[in-house]
């Protein structure tokens, strides 16, 4: 037709396919030698057999749509470099999926799939595979010959273990396996020289390994909601580590090594069992935001005090009587003494300890008292911390409130530019490191800027800050 012969003198084709079912099925004649992109946006319950002849096709997304299966012929598309098979309903890859060795990026993020085929160890070329939130319970030990693969998510699956040979793909970089059945993590876990992020959360992992102190590049590690009494001596090595998460764990106590990490800046031990904290703390240099709520803490070492960029402070929920005379010298912005204290900052006096006769610091909420619920959740302190991110201007500070990682898929900026090796494919993005949320901070209060200079007049005054506080928070 008139329609096919123009599509036909387009070499490239970023095509958006908006034809129902049964259109579809000429796919694979008009677009055959051409088409090298396609959407599928809409309720396509069935991929024809025809789609093999589609020998261009290099990016590809069916995510979304009623699908059960892929057709046999699938894994003749030997061009495909990008593949979205998101939220389909999917039960099975085909036997042969490893025929697709051209694939760099493949997504099959919110399916059923219960195992993988002997045969995805075959895509050599593989960069990044999301598997998160299906219903896998093992892993293929071949899985350790993916040897370029940089990102792989497992999030949200029923793995008990993962096999010893993943620790062989030396380029890996981003590892999740949080939301699992995970006892542990494999004693091979430090031949992963190039991870830095780690996150597994919401297992039941008792212990880390020893080897954990050859990840000397790891810079974000999640270990929150398990079952940990402890944390390894080899933690120290971990060099470039600049977030700890230990959230809701049976820590009992943190091991002196914890001092020789320069460049951690978030630390949250929130809702353990710490009875108390090693004076080599104060090693941490670079240390911003340190969360100790709900543990049993009875004093705070004075050692803490050459943290000098420690920011936020937060010892609520424990057994303090007094805090120490040297925490003066830090310029804190925020110390939470009690679960329904309203502001970040207390007036204090410095009193006489009648047993050590050392001079401390004390205020109305010292000692502290027992809490009505351990676990009892604060919107005061939240509120407050959101207060002080918004009219911060140290732009050293970060927001210390933990979040849960949100899985998100985006499409990179559609730029007319061929030489952009990333257009059309799908990014996504882990816990941000602080540097990158430090940049966000900045844009919203350039944000914040530029509405207060447009406007600049008094009586829209207070519309404009609130305007600016909801793209603060929003970062």
């Amino acid at each position: 037709s008139k329609n096919t012969s123009l599509v036909c003198k387009i070499h490239v084709i970023n095509f958006c396919l908006l034809i129902h079912h049964h259109g579809f099925r000429i796919l694979g004649i008009c677009f055959k030698k051409f088409c090298d992109f396609v959407f599928f946006p809409l309720d396509v319950y069935e991929i024809p057999e025809s789609i093999s002849h589609c020998k261009a096709l290099q990016v590809a997304d069916f995510s979304g749509n009623p699908l059960t299966r892929l057709p046999a012929t699938f894994p003749d598309l030997q061009s495909l470099v990008c593949l979205s098979i998101n939220d389909i309903s999917l039960q099975r890859l085909p036997d042969d999926f490893g025929n697709l060795s051209n694939l760099v990026s493949l997504e099959l993020r919110e399916n059923i799939l219960t195992f993988l085929p002997d045969s995805l160890s075959e895509l050599h070329k593989l960069e990044g595979l999301d598997l998160g939130s299906n219903e896998l319970e093992e892993l293929p030990k071949s899985i350790g010959n993916l040897s370029n693969l940089k990102e792989l998510w497992l999030d949200g699956n029923q793995l008990v273990e993962l096999p010893a040979t993943l620790c062989r793909i030396r380029n890996l970089v981003c590892l999740d396996v949080s939301e699992n059945k995970l006892e542990g993590l494999p004693q091979e876990l430090g031949g992963l020289e190039n991870l830095t992020d780690l996150l597994v959360s919401q297992n039941s992992i008792e212990a880390l390994p020893e080897s954990i102190g050859k990840l000397q590049k790891l810079s974000i590690l999640k270990v929150d909601q398990n079952r940990l009494n402890c944390l390894p001596e080899s933690i120290g090595s971990c060099e470039s580590l600049a977030e700890l998460i230990l959230t809701e764990n049976q820590i009992k106590s943190l091991p002196r090594s914890i001092g020789k990490l320069k460049k951690l800046f978030n630390l949250n031990c929130d809702r353990n069992q710490l009875t108390s904290l090693p004076k080599e703390i104060g090693g941490c240099c670079s240390l911003n935001v340190f969360c100790m709520r709900d543990n049993r803490l009875t004093r705070i070492p004075a050692e803490l005090s050459q943290a000098t960029e420690l920011h936020v402070l937060d010892v609520s929920g424990n057994r303090l009587a007094y805090l120490p005379l040297s925490l003066t010298t830090l310029q804190l912005k925020a110390l939470w003494l009690s679960e329904n204290q309203s502001q970040p900052l207390l007036s204090f006096q410095t009193e006489e300890d009648p047993e050590s006769k050392e001079k401390v610091l004390t205020c109305v909420l010292l000692p502290q008292q027992p809490c009505e619920s351990e676990y009892k959740d604060n919107l005061a302190r939240f509120d407050g911390l959101d207060s002080l991110v918004n009219g911060m201007v140290d732009d050293t500070w970060a927001n210390a409130v933990d979040a849960n990682r949100k899985s998100t898929i985006q499409f990179a900026d559609d730029e007319e530019d061929d030489e952009d090796d990333d257009k059309g494919m799908l990014l996504r993005r882990a816990t941000p490191h602080p540097g990158e949320l430090k940049t966000m901070k900045k844009v919203a209060e350039n944000v914040r800027n530029d509405m207060n200079a447009a406007k600049g007049l008094d009586s829209n005054k207070n519309k404009v800050n609130n305007a600016a506080d909801r793209a603060t928070t929003s970062v």
